[in-house]
């Protein structure tokens, strides 16, 4: 059973011990950076609340929480870095080799994937050789195929599970509660209630056991 008080709710334990649920705060421009920072909010909602009030909802969901941030901390309206096109050269398909190097305004283009399939027929730009390309600058074509075998090898392994972006709590939160072996044999839906309980309160939406 649930009672409210001012902007708390209390739920009655079966040992008839209460447990303090705190209540989600409507964000608004006069919300506390704290407060912000302390509850979980879909991306809509930062969306909604970013056109609200004329700030860009363009971009990922960690970019607008930043521009969020900044605005409820300073007043300030945060605009969008954008990526300049200009003097980035797209090699074509006819001058890539194994020994073409990856540059800081690498594109994975429609060429590109085309080049990796002669050398690796099942290639696709996955999340893991996206990121690769981004933080291996200096580095050649022939280690992104060797990088692409050793992640191939990786996923042979039984315990092998895909790095989850750190905006996709949601998703952490479902991996880490059906890796808890208390939670062996509950259900998925057993697991989005526990999500939804935790998002209502403040601080990490991290899963604990």
């Amino acid at each position: 059973m649930y009672y409210l008080r001012g902007k708390v709710f209390f739920k009655r334990m079966k040992n008839g011990v209460f447990e303090v649920i705190w209540l989600r705060p409507i964000l608004t421009k006069n919300t506390s950076v704290q407060s912000y920072k302390d509850f979980y909010w879909l991306k809509e909602e930062l969306q909604a609340f970013c056109r609200e009030h004329g700030i860009s909802a363009s971009g990922s969901k960690i970019e607008i929480s930043h521009r969020i941030e900044t605005f409820l901390l300073t007043g300030e309206i945060e605009k969008p870095i954008r990526k300049s096109k200009i003097n980035k050269k797209i090699e074509p398909q006819s001058d890539l080799s194994l020994d073409s190097v990856i540059t800081a305004n690498h594109r994975c283009s429609q060429e590109v994937r085309g080049f990796f399939k002669t050398v690796i027929p099942k290639f696709h730009f996955s999340t893991y050789i996206q990121n690769y390309f981004k933080s291996n600058v200096g580095k050649t074509y022939r280690d992104v195929v060797d990088a692409w075998y050793e992640e191939e090898e990786r996923k042979k392994n039984p315990s092998y599970k895909k790095s989850i972006a750190p905006q996709f709590e949601y998703n952490q939160f479902i991996r880490d509660f059906f890796k808890d072996t208390l939670n062996k044999g509950k259900s998925r839906e057993a697991a989005i209630e526990a999500w939804n309980e935790i998002k209502k309160l403040p601080g990490s939406n991290k899963y604990k056991n």
